[in-house]
């Protein structure tokens, strides 16, 4: 983001030095002129970095989740007790405890000063403030309710962290696993077959005949040790490039497809998606944005482009006078008891709080769905090392049985 450094004079003529994060020199300009101040001079400042520093190298701009909904929550419970909403955004600036939401809240002080709606500052930094905080910070805005928006927030905030957190607790030991794995083959191929193929040689001599196992692995681990200098490389890049294609439309379109195909994990992840549209819809909804608006921010926060293109595709239906009930009954992604729950909310005017029991159900659903993987992939993870294990002995244990019966 380019940053401008300006000197401004005040109504008293007294001057004024400051520096802002604001687009362009017109924004600059407009925001001192709205604060009553006089521009003199305005600079980009220089970009340039004073040499290396491992403190700049490992520094994150990236706010945490639990530093996001904290503030989130002291908002909300100023702005509800009367503290002006200026004042609110200083005090949380000057205790925040995450240098990255600081420099952030100060540009959104300053934005806020000069005119802007909370709303519009917080869009301006779309990786810290997604479509859904932003949008439900407007409504809330628009309909005079801010403290009870913010703390709808920080509770779906907070959902949503319990979620990740537990995938990402369920996926730690079979990741582990899988890298020692994965670590222990190429320590086995590049240090211990090397040595017992040696061995084995020297017993039988050069014309012995060794059991297929045991040659298929001397033939991997030989060219794994003449070749690691590019095989490594290789796989690098292969990861890399795998990655790589994950984050572009066709890629991540093929990969949520096929990961809606592989039994086990496509369960849970429609029933993540499927609480992630509950809730944030249900937030939105309890709001006041409209259906179409709340279609079409839900849309791009489930998480997965086929849901995402479903909720599109729904939004052009429901514009065109059918009910979202009948709309979602259609599609196969959604389970029918999401379409009856709509169906109640809409007839009774309480979609928001239908949808937040269903947000509720699925995400203890999810929680079973989890527990239940996570049973599943460690014996089986257990298996596959124990499998690689048995093959090694037996690729060193035949050749030696073979030589004992030899020399009786």
């Amino acid at each position: 983001m380019t940053k401008f450094l300006y000197i401004a004079t005040d109504s008293s003529r007294n001057p004024v030095t400051g520096s802002t994060d604001l687009p362009d020199r017109a924004s600059v300009i407009a925001a001192l002129t709205k604060q009553g101040l006089r521009p003199i001079s305005i600079k980009e400042a220089s970009s340039r970095g004073g040499g290396f520093s491992f403190k700049r190298f490992f520094k994150s701009d990236k706010v945490r989740s639990d530093h996001l909904v904290m503030i989130t929550r002291q908002m909300s419970a100023m702005v509800g007790a009367g503290v002006p909403l200026l004042r609110a955004l200083n005090s949380l600036s000057s205790h925040a405890e995450s240098p990255a939401l600081k420099k952030i809240l100060d540009v959104v002080i300053k934005d806020v000063e000069g005119g802007s709606s909370l709303g519009d500052a917080l869009a301006k930094h779309p990786s810290t403030f997604n479509d859904v905080y932003v949008n439900m910070v407007r409504a809330g805005e628009t309909a005079g309710i801010l403290d009870e928006i913010l703390k709808r927030l920080a509770m779906q905030q907070e959902k949503n962290a319990t979620i990740r957190k537990k995938i990402k607790s369920a996926m730690a030991y079979p990741t582990v696993l899988i890298g020692i794995t994965v670590m222990a083959f190429f320590g086995l191929m590049l240090f211990v077959i090397p040595q017992i193929g040696k061995i084995l040689t020297d017993l039988g001599g050069p014309d012995a005949s060794l059991p297929f196992i045991t040659q298929f692995m001397l033939g991997i681990s030989g060219l794994i040790t003449s070749s690691w200098w590019w095989i490594f490389p290789l796989l690098g890049a292969a990861i890399y490039g795998v990655t790589w294609y994950i984050k572009q439309p066709r890629g991540k379109l093929l990969f949520h497809t096929t990961v809606l195909k592989i039994p086990g994990i496509n369960n849970i992840v429609k029933k993540v998606a499927i609480a992630r549209f509950a809730r944030t819809f249900s937030a939105l909804m309890g709001a006041g944005v409209a259906v179409l608006e709340c279609l079409a921010v839900t849309s791009r926060s489930v998480g997965n482009v086929i849901y995402e293109q479903a909720l599109k595709d729904a939004a052009v239906e429901v514009k065109n006078g059918k009910s979202l009930s009948s709309v979602i009954a259609k599609n196969p992604l959604f389970p029918p008891i999401v379409a009856q729950m709509l169906s109640v909310g809409e007839e009774t005017g309480q979609t928001d709080t239908v949808l937040l029991k269903v947000a509720d159900f699925y995400e203890e659903e999810v929680d079973v769905a989890i527990e239940g993987l996570s049973s599943i992939i460690e014996p089986a993870m257990i298996v596959v090392m124990g499998g690689m294990v048995g093959l090694i002995a037996a690729s060193v244990m035949s050749p030696i049985a073979g030589l004992a019966q030899n020399i009786k």
